[in-house]
């Protein structure tokens, strides 16, 4: 919490004005009772409509200078918490923007979501709240004591019997509901990890009618979390009876004293209402302080969330002097690289990868799924570190070159061609958003994708649905191909992205990029052997290993496993 509080500081006017104009408020609300004491005591006793209406009109002066500052402090702590929730929502999603996969396999998209938008909502609720309150709770809780011990010390004696047992309460209540607090967000990032499944997969759900499974499923977690949340609650919800309870002692004791000092002749009916009043302003604060102590309790566990994210440091970052020169020639060498998820046990998912992708050439990854494919060419653009072994472009460990400068001349089609809400052309530029609208239609052409885009209702300025939900896997595909095609990079990865493709159609994408991109380095993965027929160089995984290298011919006459995928595709002719 206190390292979130400096984002407070651009803030600090605003911040600093809110607890100030509210200190006016809980001025005039002590004054409040004393001027209705005058009246009672001294005007409506004594039949004085004249003081009557003199003091009246002095109240209904405080009040609007009360109102005032309540308005005030509304307005300058709503900028502040507001303010803050905006720029801290902001660091932390740029904080997540610099993470590898492996911070992300860690952390998880669900609870991220969750750290982004209900951790952060609570932590700025408690800013919010405490800029209110910081003043009125305390200066409410003293000053009804000073007042009410001016009144009558002797009657003030019920406080000290009242106030331990609230504190005591407070206290007993804070400690049991915070660990809920924790499980309650838990359960929420539960329920964000079901739902987001069910969201993204739906056609999937529905194809193998799996929507009761998946009611069910998503009805488990939820009625997990209602439960931890009600518990919580339920803490809570123990405050306010507690506190109605001691206060109507309270004001039962008081009545029951202060109407004996009455008739004795040593108060007056006044005074004894305004004791009552300035009694429940004290014990109303302090129930305030303790719902505040409680929200304060659950925005520390969303704090803490917070903070993980942000004091999270990734493990792929740029070395000091490492370089910021642009890929040349795209050159690609894997020296003995081994790799190993983290956390995870037995064997690395690859293991002493050797091999060489020289400028112009198309290298093809081939294996049964599972092998390691993408794990290898994820190791490229450093999205994972090799546990051992070297990654070298142009010669150069690739931890030896600046991730933006690395990324920058590397384009990538991962198997899932995520596009985003906008049109075809914006998605397509998205790769190099300085690209003029016939560079864009050249990349199109490339990626066999202008002929059905002219097609769509409004060109290339069609909008795509979130996720490019209005289009077709194939579709999808080609206009990520055209996308990673624009930025014109040194090295072009395409991991199974022609797989929704017809075999004519990939042909002419593979056709299209050897002559658009022929000084370029062509790192293909794919499933279908056909894709690989005309690459230079052909490498078989199996088990994290490369089982066989070579050329299609000399595979075919060399590797069994080669041999044995081929056959199993495309017939027992030998090409």
């Amino acid at each position: 919490m206190n390292k979130l509080a400096g984002y407070l500081k651009p803030y600090w006017k605003a911040a600093l004005l809110a607890p100030l104009l509210m200190l006016f408020q809980v001025v005039t609300e002590l004054l409040q009772p004393k001027l209705m004491a005058d009246i009672v005591d001294n005007g409506i006793a004594r039949g004085d409509l004249g003081y009557i209406m003199r003091i009246g009109s002095i109240m209904i002066g405080v009040t609007l200078i009360g109102v005032l500052g309540g308005f005030g402090c509304v307005f300058f702590s709503s900028i502040a918490a507001q303010s803050f929730g905006t720029d801290l929502r902001s660091d932390l999603y740029k904080k997540v923007q610099t993470f590898s996969f492996t911070e992300l396999d860690r952390l998880q998209t669900a609870s991220l979501i969750t750290r982004l938008t209900n951790d952060i909502l609570q932590v700025q609720n408690v800013v919010l709240t405490m800029l209110r309150i910081l003043v009125r709770a305390p200066l409410l809780s003293i000053g009804g004591l000073i007042m009410a011990v001016a009144i009558n010390p002797g009657l003030a004696m019920i406080l000290l019997a009242t106030v331990p047992v609230l504190v005591l309460a407070l206290a007993f209540i804070i400690h049991k509901g915070f660990p809920l607090f924790a499980r309650v967000q838990k359960g929420l990032d539960r329920v964000n990890t079901v739902m987001r499944e069910n969201l993204s997969g739906v056609r999937v759900v529905k194809a193998f009618v799996r929507s009761d499974y998946e009611i069910r499923r998503f009805g488990t977690v939820n009625d997990e979390f209602t439960d931890v949340s009600i518990q919580a609650i339920r803490i809570v919800s123990i405050i306010m009876p507690v506190m109605l309870l001691v206060l109507n002692f309270s004001i039962l004791a008081v009545i029951w004293f202060g109407g004996g000092r009455v008739d004795t002749g040593n108060m007056q009916v006044g005074e004894v209402m305004a004791f009552i009043n300035y009694m429940t302003q004290i014990l109303f604060a302090l129930m305030i302080v303790g719902f505040m102590l409680m929200m304060v309790s659950r925005a520390k566990v969303s704090a803490d969330r917070i903070g993980e994210v942000l004091d999270m440091e990734t493990k792929i970052r740029d070395r000091e002097n490492a370089s910021a020169l642009s890929i040349k020639s795209g050159r690609i060498d894997f020296d003995n690289v081994s790799f190993r998820y983290e956390g995870a046990g037995g064997e690395p998912v690859l293991r002493h990868i050797t091999f060489t992708a020289m400028p112009g050439e198309t290298v093809a990854v081939l294996g049964a799924t599972g092998s390691g494919k993408s794990t290898l060419v994820n190791l490229i653009p450093r999205f994972y570190e090799p546990s051992e072994g070297r990654v070298l472009i142009d010669g150069i460990d690739v931890r030896d070159i600046r991730l933006d400068t690395l990324r920058r001349g590397i384009g990538m089609v991962l198997q899932e061609s995520m596009l985003s809400s906008g049109t075809v052309r914006e998605n397509i530029r998205w790769g190099r958003d300085n690209a003029s609208d016939k560079e864009v239609e050249e990349a199109a052409k490339a990626a066999q994708a202008h002929e059905f885009i002219i097609k769509l209702p409004e060109g290339y300025d069609t909008l795509i649905g979130q996720r490019g939900v209005n289009l077709s896997g194939g579709q999808k595909q080609r206009i990520a191909i055209a996308r990673a095609i624009i930025k014109k990079p040194a090295i072009l990865i395409l991991d199974d992205s022609t797989s929704a493709v017809d075999v004519a159609t990939e042909s002419r994408i593979q056709e299209a990029l050897k002559t658009l991109m022929e000084n370029s380095t062509r790192i293909v993965i794919a499933q279908r052997i056909s894709t690989v027929l005309e690459a230079d160089k052909i490498l078989v995984l199996e088990d994290g290993q490369i089982a066989a290298s070579g050329a299609h011919r000399e595979l075919m006459q060399s590797s069994e496993v080669y041999r044995d995928i081929y056959h199993s595709q495309l017939g027992t002719e030998v090409a």
